[in-house]
């Protein structure tokens, strides 16, 4: 299933996006996309049968805004430099564990909301990433098998980052990505049922129509399971919690200069296979 939340910001309601592109009022079946939802089984069971049966009301998706696929999230964890390019193209060394930092769930915007450029900031970049939500509380997992069961779906994420406040300000790495609007997520929270390998899938940038990310999850040093799994031994996930799992190559920080950060008036696109498509335009803040 297709899952999202259309409406102003603050008054999402759910809804569906059924196997003929038509956009399916959940209103009636479900109150949310959140963790309790994504937790219970019966609910979600409802919302099977109810797209099967045909009955649920389509919407007017012309001038409907898509909010965030996920209400109420508990927290964002992230993985950096978890792809062999983009660990090559800035220079780091292959990470002997996964490098782990926070994103606060206030980022969180729409997969096609406004991305603000922070005030004094030089140096704003891009991430297209795969994002993993949790569907049931992982804690001290044992196997790969037990850590893709733990997982509800899959999104596309942008960690939007600020290269300068998080690599150039002292301190760990938050500076520079929590800054407001930084995490659009979205358009779908497309359910694993339908995302049989999460390290098949391609992710795709571009910044005013110029491709600058072209990568696959095959490339990951440390895959979904493994990530899970992992994370389960150092914090408890629960139901709606967001992974953002890293970037591929192509991000500003990795090339040459005058590296070509986001600025005011930037419109930047971006895909994952099967997961919905993101546009965004930068504005001051």
């Amino acid at each position: 299933m297709k899952l999202l939340r259309v409406g102003p910001p603050g008054s999402e309601r759910p809804a569906l996006l059924d196997d003929g592109g038509t956009l399916r009022d959940l209103s009636g079946v479900v109150s949310d996309v959140d963790g309790a939802l994504l937790s219970d089984d019966a609910a979600l069971a409802r919302v099977r049968d109810a797209a099967a049966a045909g009955g649920l009301p389509a919407l007017a998706a012309e001038g409907l805004r898509t909010g965030p696929p996920v209400a109420r999230i508990g927290k964002i964890v992230c993985i950096g430099l978890n792809y062999h390019d983009h660990a090559a193209e800035t220079g780091a060394a292959i990470p002997a564990e996964p490098i782990l930092f926070m994103k606060a769930p206030d980022t969180v915007v729409g997969p096609d909301d406004t991305v603000l450029v922070p005030r004094d900031s030089a140096k704003t970049d891009w991430e297209v990433e795969l994002a993993v939500v949790i569907g049931r509380t992982a804690r001290y997992l044992e196997s790969d098998a037990e850590a893709l069961a733990a997982v509800a779906g899959y999104a596309v994420a942008h960690d939007v980052s600020e290269r300068e406040f998080q690599l150039e300000r002292g301190g760990q790495w938050d500076k520079g990505k929590n800054c407001e609007t930084f995490n659009p997520l979205g358009p779908w929270l497309v359910t694993a049922d339908e995302v049989p390998d999460p390290q098949a899938l391609g992710l795709r940038l571009w910044v005013n129509g110029e491709k600058r990310q072209d990568g696959t999850t095959a490339d990951q040093i440390f895959p979904v399971a493994h990530v899970v799994r992992y994370l389960s031994r150092f914090m408890t996930l629960y139901p709606g919690d967001v992974i953002n799992t890293g970037t591929p190559a192509g991000v500003a920080l990795g090339m040459a200069e005058p590296k070509p950060y986001l600025r005011a008036g930037d419109v930047v696109e971006l895909e994952v296979d099967g997961l919905g498509r993101q546009r965004q335009e930068f504005k001051d803040a």
